[in-house]
Formats: C-alpha cells, sequence, structure tokens
C-alpha cells in the first residue's frame, strides 16, 4: 500500500488545509472546490486529508457502508439488523474525468431486470464513497450531467438510480472535493454554487519556502515511509483535534449576532439565493469547534465569508473569483452583535487550522489599472503609436446577446449545447445493437427482438425470455459542443478606435455564448507581415477574452496568412479530438494587402476550409459610405455566409443559422 504524503507536512496553503479540515469536522458544510495553477500540491493535500479521517464502522459484508448503529433501512444489501460490526479506514474514491454515468451510479443488470424481474445492481463510486471522500480532479473537465448527478447526490445525501422503470435508491454522504486548473475552463455557476467552500492555490513566491517544499518532497521520494513516521506525531494530533471539533460542534452556539453579520454580509455582495447564508453559518460554527469554542465569534463569520462567497459573487463568466476583504470588515463592523466579540479581528495562520483571506489580485482598481496598462490617448481619442506602424489595445465595447451559430449535419463530439449530435442524453430517435456494455435500454426494441424466438426458447411461464443478442441500445439526439475558432483582423484597416472597439466586443460576446454552449475555442490574429495563434483551442474561454482585451492593431493585413494559420490550427486539432467538429468565425473587412497577388492568395487559402466542409461565418467589419462587398466574396470563397456587426446583434441573426445551414446541404 503507497504510503500518503503527510498533511501536516504540506507547506503552506493555510486556506487550503483549513477548508478541508472544515469539512473534515462538518461534512454539511458542503464539500471544497480547490482552484489554482499545476503543482501547487492541490492533489497531495486533498489524497492526504483521507488518512486523518477517524476509522468508520460499517456493517460487515454490506457494499454500500451502512453505519451498523443506524442501518439505513432502504440498502439493497439490506435489511440490516442494528448491532456489532467492523471498522475500516475511511476511503478516498477518486471519480476520473472519463467515467461513465453507470461508474458514478452504479448499473443494473438489465437482462436479469427484464426476464427474472430481480433488481440485480453493481454500485458505483457514489456508493464507494459513502462515508468518505469523493474527489474529482479536474472537476471542470468532468461531463455536464455527471457534475450535475455528483452535486444531487452530494445535496440529497442518497444516489438513485433509474433504468427503465427499474429503480434502486441507496445513502451517498460524502466529503466532496473537487480541484480545477482555471486555465482550462471554469465551471458553471449554478455548480460552483453547489460547492460549499472554495480556495485559490498559488505556488509560494518566496525562495525559503519554496526550498523547503523541494526538500519535503524529495525525501518523502526517498523514503515514505520514514518520512510519514517524522510527522506521525503532528498527524495524530491533527486527527484527535478532527474527533474533539466532532463531539463538540453540537454544543456549538450561532448567536442572533453572528447570524445578522451573515446576513447582512451576504446581501452586501449580492449573491444569489440562500445557499451562501447557511454555507457561511455552517462554517462559522465548524471554526467555532475547530477552536474549541461554543460560541461563534465575528472572527469566525469573516473567515467563513472569505472561504464561501468568492465564487459565488461572480456576475459573469470573465469575472474572477475574489472578495473585497475592506467591505468585508465595514459590513461586520457596521452589523456587529452585542454578543459577538471584536468585530474586525485579524484571525493570521495558525498551523493546518489558520489562514487568513486568499490573496485577491482583483483588488487593484479597474479603471486606473485598464488606463495604466496603455498609452495615453492621444488627439480625437486615438491611441498614440506604441511601434512603427502599431497602436495600442483599446478595450471592447459592451458585450450583446447572440443567437447560436450551429454546425450543420449531426455530428458525435462532446457533450454541449450548440450543434446536434448523437448522445448519451436527449432525446430517443431509434435503437442499434449495443457496442460494448449496455447504457440506455430501448425497450420495445428489445421486446421486439426477442419476441419471434419464444417458442424456440421454451418459454413456458410469463416471463420473456431475453437474451444478450436480443437487448437494444436506445440511439439518443442532444447537443454538442463545437470548437469554434475566431480569426481575427488586427490590420490597421481594422484599427479605428470606435471600429476596433466595437469588434472587440462582438468577438466578446461570441465568446460569452460559446461559453455557455460548452465549446472550445481559439484565436488566431493576423497583421503586419504574418498570423500568430493568439490562443491554441482551449476549454478556457476567459483566456481568449483576456488575449483579446490586450490585442493590439496596425499594419498590412496578411488575409491568406490568417487563414493558412487557421487551416493548420484545425488540422492538428482533428488529430487531437477528431470528434468535435469545427466552427470558423472570420473577423475582417475583407481587404488583402501585402505580398504578391494578396486577394488571389486570400480565396485560394479560403477554398481550403470549403474543400474540407468546415462550417464558416465572416462578420463583415467594413463600414462608411462605400462599401466594397469583400467580405462577402470571401464568405462565398470559405463556403459560409457573411453577417455585418449590426446584423449579429439579438434577432437580427435569426436566419443567419439557416443560411449556414443552407449553403453546406
Amino acid at each position: 500500500m503507497t504510503t500518503p504524503f503527510p498533511f501536516t507536512a504540506v507547506v503552506g496553503q493555510d486556506d487550503l488545509r483549513l477548508a478541508l479540515l472544515l469539512n473534515a469536522v462538518s461534512p454539511a458544510v458542503g464539500g471544497v472546490l480547490v482552484r489554482g495553477e499545476k503543482g501547487t500540491a492541490k492533489s497531495t493535500a486533498v489524497r492526504a486529508l483521507s488518512a486523518l479521517l477517524p476509522k468508520v464502522p460499517v456493517v460487515p459484508g454490506c457494499r454500500f457502508s451502512c453505519d451498523p448503529a443506524s442501518p439505513d433501512p432502504g440498502c439493497p444489501d439490506g435489511p440490516h439488523e442494528a448491532g456489532g460490526g467492523a471498522e475500516r479506514p475511511a476511503r478516498m474514491v477518486e471519480l476520473p474525468v472519463g467515467a461513465s454515468e453507470d461508474r458514478l451510479v452504479g448499473a443494473l443488470d438489465i437482462e436479469r431486470a427484464l426476464s427474472e424481474g430481480v433488481k440485480a445492481f453493481e454500485p458505483g463510486l457514489l456508493a464507494d464513497a459513502h462515508r468518505g471522500i469523493l474527489y474529482v480532479d479536474e472537476v471542470n473537465l468532468l461531463h455536464d450531467h455527471l457534475v450535475d448527478l455528483l452535486l444531487d447526490a452530494a445535496a440529497m445525501g442518497a444516489s438513485y438510480v433509474e433504468r427503465e422503470g427499474v429503480s434502486v435508491r441507496h445513502a451517498a454522504r460524502f466529503l466532496l472535493v473537487g480541484t480545477m486548473n482555471p486555465e482550462e475552463g471554469e465551471l458553471r455557476p449554478q455548480l460552483l454554487d453547489r460547492f460549499g467552500l472554495t480556495v485559490e492555490v498559488a505556488a509560494s513566491r518566496e525562495p525559503d519556502q519554496r526550498v523547503e517544499v523541494v526538500k519535503r518532497r524529495l525525501a518523502y521520494d526517498d523514503d515514505p515511509a520514514a518520512f510519514a513516521a517524522r510527522w506521525a506525531e503532528e498527524e495524530t494530533a491533527v486527527r484527535a483535534r478532527i474527533v474533539a471539533a466532532r463531539e463538540l460542534l453540537p454544543s456549538v452556539r450561532l448567536g442572533d449576532g453572528a447570524l445578522r453579520q451573515i446576513a447582512a454580509t451576504c446581501a452586501a455582495f449580492e449573491v444569489d439565493g440562500m445557499r451562501a447564508d447557511i454555507v457561511m453559518a455552517r462554517t462559522a460554527t465548524a471554526l467555532a469547534a475547530w477552536a474549541g469554542r461554543t460560541d461563534v465569534l465575528a472572527e469566525d463569520v469573516r473567515q467563513a465569508a472569505l472561504l464561501a462567497l468568492p465564487h459565488r459573487r461572480r456576475r459573469n463568466p470573465f469575472d474572477a473569483p475574489g472578495l473585497d476583504e475592506d467591505k468585508l470588515d465595514e459590513t461586520l463592523e457596521e452589523f456587529g452583535g452585542s454578543d459577538d466579540d471584536d468585530p474586525d479581528p485579524d484571525p493570521g495562520p495558525d498551523g493546518p487550522g489558520g489562514g487568513g483571506g486568499q490573496p485577491e489580485p482583483d483588488d487593484a482598481p479597474q479603471g486606473d489599472g485598464d488606463t495604466a496598462a496603455r498609452p495615453e490617448a492621444g488627439e480625437n481619442g486615438q491611441p498614440q503609436p506604441s511601434g512603427a506602424g502599431e497602436q495600442s489595445a483599446v478595450r471592447a465595447s459592451e458585450p450583446f446577446r447572440t443567437k447560436v451559430l450551429s454546425v450543420p449535419g449531426i455530428g458525435e463530439g462532446a457533450a454541449g449545447r450548440r450543434s446536434r449530435a448523437r448522445t448519451e442524453h436527449g432525446r430517443t430517435t431509434g435503437a442499434r445493437r449495443p457496442r460494448g456494455a449496455l447504457t440506455k435500454l430501448h425497450l420495445a426494441a428489445t421486446v421486439q427482438a426477442a419476441a419471434p424466438h419464444q417458442r424456440a426458447r421454451g418459454r413456458s411461464g410469463p416471463g420473456l425470455v431475453v437474451r444478450r443478442d436480443d437487448l437494444r441500445q436506445a440511439t439518443r439526439e442532444g447537443r454538442e459542443g463545437n470548437l469554434v475558432l475566431f480569426v481575427v483582423d488586427a490590420s490597421g484597416s481594422m484599427a479605428a478606435r470606435q471600429r476596433m472597439s466595437a469588434v472587440k466586443g462582438a468577438v466578446l460576446s461570441l465568446l460569452l455564448d460559446a461559453y455557455q454552449r460548452r465549446d472550445k475555442v481559439g484565436l488566431v490574429t493576423f497583421r503586419g507581415t504574418g498570423a500568430d495563434v493568439a490562443l491554441p483551442p482551449t476549454s478556457s474561454v476567459d483566456a481568449a477574452a483576456a488575449r483579446l482585451e490586450t490585442l493590439p492593431t496596425g499594419g498590412r493585413t496578411p488575409l491568406a496568412a490568417g487563414l493558412l494559420r487557421a487551416h493548420d490550427v484545425l488540422r492538428v486539432e482533428r488529430l487531437r479530438d477528431p470528434a468535435r467538429r469545427p466552427l470558423v468565425v472570420l473577423v475582417t473587412d475583407g481587404r488583402a494587402t501585402g505580398g504578391p497577388e494578396p486577394v488571389a492568395l486570400a480565396g485560394r487559402a479560403a477554398r481550403l476550409f470549403a474543400a474540407d466542409g468546415v462550417a464558416s461565418v465572416v462578420v463583415d467589419c467594413e463600414s462608411g459610405p462605400v462599401r466594397l462587398g469583400l467580405a462577402g466574396q470571401l464568405a462565398g470563397e470559405l463556403g459560409g455566409t457573411a453577417v455585418t456587426l449590426d446584423e449579429l446583434r439579438a434577432d437580427s441573426i435569426a436566419g443567419l443559422v439557416k443560411d449556414v445551414q443552407r449553403r453546406a446541404a
């Protein structure tokens, strides 16, 4: 058995350790989401926590870890009689990103259910994690329907499996921990809200602390058992403190003053719903128990806010989580209750149980910070040149709502919300023989396949004689996510300040749409003498928005170079993710300059996309009383359609999707 890295040996990361320990004390807090860059001990700390949890008493032979003192009356392995049992260590179960729904919730033996009427159930990971830890690394990459199932089970404390009228229910109470790297994409706001706490982790910039991290890791790798023995005393102390805090928790008093501070804080930061208030109350109570107190103080409310609110105050997908601590302190002071102590303490770090607020890079002034990063504007609102033929970046105009741009046909890509696709979830459209394990039974087709053979199989009773060859998998149609590749003209012809601001606003609006529809996005820009891949295809839409915001303009218009670079990006991505269909959004006025025959060369490059059947849309940015219509001609070469910036808004785009589909048909 592998010796885990000791929890108390983790260097720094006070907020992370505190959040994990609070959930160990009170699982009702609702789990923790750990956000941070790679290599910051996220997974190490989570795996180390399981060794600190007290042993779990279980009913011998029960696959669902029922408590012998109060067994679940609805346990599929029951009924169990209350009485003596056995003890085992608390489990930490990992949910792989590529797990299926059946692996998560369990599966029924459909063949036995149809032929014998027996509910033969094979438990999934939710059953294994009952009364332990369920750990999801890279939770932001997990399919949405699996995240929904996971969080529903965590909220209800039970898992329900439904298959064609046959249902199984079992208890599923666990400490849910998810880790994610925001560079790989964000979770939907609705899913963020379901995690009780969140912490931001980052590698220390202090050389001494980094040296200590390396020393401890090398010592652990050389001899894990000896390294763990060095920290055994500290591990034992923390384990005993968890047990003591659990015993004290029912006695902790949450006074009216603390409740007023909690309610006022949630209202001041305009969080949606009431879940934040409840999570803060539970967290503050757990903090008091962890500190060995029976009264909740203002310092507990403050720390609870720092852990429970940052991810709930995001107003749009491109807002980074964070909390204004000055505003928090003012609110706590204003609504300090008479039964609380000093409302504005400095909690400070205190080993694994301390930790103040997480670092807040967002707290810098927004207006001055943006302008400071750019050269001063010159006359008539034009930016001063920052180099030969180059102008500084301008701010995007206000984003607006767009309607969906779909890829024609039916795909088989990753689950999403943009284009039609054959998926595991959606409306049933037919049946086929299963390829591998049966996941979605088509009952009528199965009965139809088995019916002609009943006499030959010697059927004598009312039960249907069903064999493996009779089973039929339901085929379903839902929606998929696509690769939306933005190809943006950043040349001098696009550089007029108001014009480029509108262009960036349009692209930002489409990025918001891509975020909501669970697409991958990429960004190619062209100007001067060539084209650059500003952002390779990624699930992190907010990374694309950040690159767009700092995009400078100026120089010639190497349109052909931009199209050829985009074609190369799609070629490579097709090898990596062949099932995900692309949609190219070319943002340009259609002009091409530089080099011999630039217009003809651009046309030949555009025809490569048409030959590959790539769906495309040209956003025509040409303005002024005289228009050349070059973007429309380019759209024809691409085999796509053109739309102006004005037509991209709201209902004016309604006919665009039909036009795209008609041209591709």
